[in-house]
């Protein structure tokens, strides 16, 4: 089963959506597999994070936002504000694909696991992440 999840996010951070793939593979029928998350973005990323404590999420984002500041005189890819290219550096530097067993018809998370898109630029943005259970 391949299905395509459009999330609207408010803008950077990391936001959860979990439970619509768990939905996604429940809705699949597959009792054994895997499923597949891929974001059709370049500048949005894919993450399993702690799920428990929000704080944990916040030091991510701030930890990266340091990493890979804005307004760095190096970049010329500026043809849509100051957060572009950090956008696709960030995205480079983590992950737009995630792989997750599937078994008794369950994602295989652990307890403090979620799933989340990372959304790198700072404005609300419409992200595509197709979702393949098999």
């Amino acid at each position: 089963m391949i299905d395509t999840l459009n999330l609207t996010v408010p803008g950077q951070g990391l936001h959860s959506f979990t439970a619509k793939v768990q939905d996604v593979v429940r809705r699949s029928g597959v009792s054994e597999g895997l499923c597949t998350l891929f974001v059709k973005h370049t500048s949005a990323s894919l993450l399993i994070q702690e799920n428990y404590d929000p704080s944990a999420q916040r030091d991510l984002e701030q930890w990266l936002n340091r990493l890979v500041p804005e307004r760095d005189p190096l970049y010329t890819h500026t043809l849509e504000g100051d957060d572009d290219m950090p956008a696709h550096i960030k995205a480079a530097l983590t992950a737009t694909t995630l792989s997750i067993p599937v078994l008794d018809g369950e994602l295989t998370l652990g307890t403090w696991q979620g799933i989340y898109l990372w959304e790198h630029r700072r404005a609300r943005a419409t992200r595509s992440v197709v979702v393949h259970v098999a």
